[in-house]
């Protein structure tokens, strides 16, 4: 049996078996086939990633993008395989690291990190929320598949999923004196954690390690201020999955932005250039000339991007952090420090050219106060507002903060078009009929 896969790592929180009477799947296709199958995962259609869903229909949304950190994660995880650098490390099948990339975004909340914030807002004295820390939420309780169990994943796939593993409560930095809102989006920011309810379920999932490894691993910079702390270390597998993620950040939005003329050759060009020489004698290095292509037609466009994607693959080694015991936890994917610069640089890019311009941040602005107004609409009356399919949750919460986390469920569990869909038919005259479905 291949180590790591078997017990204490397949198990499920409800005692299911990881496999079926005569079930010809092996392992963790089976959590795969979950994801895939669940209804958060097909709402990622609808959510935002950069641009708005209803700005065009050429740009990624969430569905798009975590299929891509999937196809990157395995490529890395191949790599690292094909190399001696990663043959010593607990590398996870294919199946496994797809699961754990498929479903890392499906906490996020309609109109991106916009409506996290505003979300963090609305529930800033019931226990914060975060995307990620939500996606564990759903996985483990709320996704209707298993009854209390969410999708009942195995406890090696949760562990990748939780990136973060510290509390809110433990990074969450002061509140900012009177009740500003979220016009200064960054005050509301929330911290990159798990959410209190979930305590449980992360202690289930990190039960198997030693009790000194379990401490390390929760470990995090503590709060300062206003400034928020941020824990400090991650699985194995979650490492594989996060450098994915940021390549496919990267590389892929800034696809999306030079398609649609958002960032020009010199911009680019500039950036590239400041950085190109650390990172000359790298392998699989793209030249200038090469990435000239992403300002000419289609196919030179996608050539360019698929020779960035490879670059900072295979820029991926595995080391190794002395201070955990368990192979999980002790090895870690890294990237080469110059290819990581070169990478933020195009992160920083995209951010500055298009994310943080005043069209974008008003269109996200918005969503945030849509979001808000709902939130605080069907707060104020649940027995009202609340959907049926959320009332099982908000009746048998334990106090104020439970039954305002059910609300919250309801919200985050929004597509884009409809919150908006609800939003009109709440607060626009003559939007919307009671026969049209939300």
């Amino acid at each position: 049996m291949t180590p790591f896969l078997d017990s204490p790592w397949s198990e499920r929180r409800s005692g299911e078996p990881l496999l079926r009477t005569d079930d010809w799947r092996r392992w963790y296709d089976r959590d795969r086939g979950r994801l895939i199958h669940s209804a958060a995962f097909r709402r990622l259609q609808s959510k935002t990633q950069v641009l708005g869903v209803g700005e065009g229909d050429f740009h990624r949304t969430r569905l798009t993008h975590s299929l891509e950190v999937a196809q990157i994660a395995q490529g890395i995880v191949g790599f690292l395989a094909a190399h001696a650098a990663g043959s010593a490390a607990p590398l996870p099948p294919s199946s496994l690291i797809e699961a754990i990339a498929l479903g890392h975004d499906l906490g996020h909340p309609p109109f991106g990190h916009g409506g996290e914030i505003a979300l963090n807002w609305c529930m800033r004295d019931a226990g914060g929320f975060e995307g990620n820390g939500h996606t564990l939420r759903l996985l483990a309780r709320l996704e209707p598949h298993s009854g209390a169990f969410g999708l009942d994943l195995a406890r090696r796939t949760l562990l990748g999923v939780l990136k973060y593993p510290a509390p809110y409560s433990q990074v969450v930095g002061r509140a900012p004196p009177g009740d500003p809102g979220f016009t200064r989006a960054n005050v509301w920011k929330p911290p990159k954690c798990f959410l209190d309810s979930e305590v449980d379920v992360a202690a289930w999932i990190l039960d198997p390690f030693a009790r000194h490894d379990r401490e390390r691993l929760q470990t995090a910079s503590p709060p300062g201020g206003a400034t928020h702390g941020k824990p400090m270390h991650m699985s194995f597998d979650a490492s594989i999955m996060n450098k994915a993620d940021d390549i496919a950040f990267g590389v892929h939005d800034l696809e999306d932005a030079i398609a649609l003329r958002l960032i020009g050759r010199d911009a680019f060009m500039s950036v590239w250039s400041s950085r190109a020489h650390a990172i000359v004698g790298l392998p699989g290095a793209p030249a200038e000339t090469e990435l000239a292509g992403l300002f000419a037609d289609d196919s030179a466009r996608k050539r360019a991007i698929g020779l960035l994607v490879n670059f900072f693959v295979i820029q991926v080694r595995v080391q190794r952090k002395q201070a955990f015991e368990h192979p999980l936890l002790h090895h870690v994917a890294v990237m080469d420090q110059a290819a990581e610069s070169m990478l933020a640089a195009l992160r920083d890019l995209v951010l500055d050219q298009v994310i943080r311009q005043p069209v974008v941040q008003m269109l996200e602005y918005r969503g945030q106060r849509m979001v808000q107004r709902i939130f605080e609409t069907v707060a104020g009356d649940p027995e009202r507002f609340l959907p049926a399919s959320h009332h099982k949750g908000w009746r048998e919460a334990a106090d104020d903060r439970g039954r305002l986390r059910a609300v919250c469920d309801y919200v985050a569990g929004m597509a884009d078009p409809q919150a908006t869909r609800v939003y009109e038919r709440l607060f626009v005259p003559r939007a919307g009929t009671a026969f049209e479905r939300l």
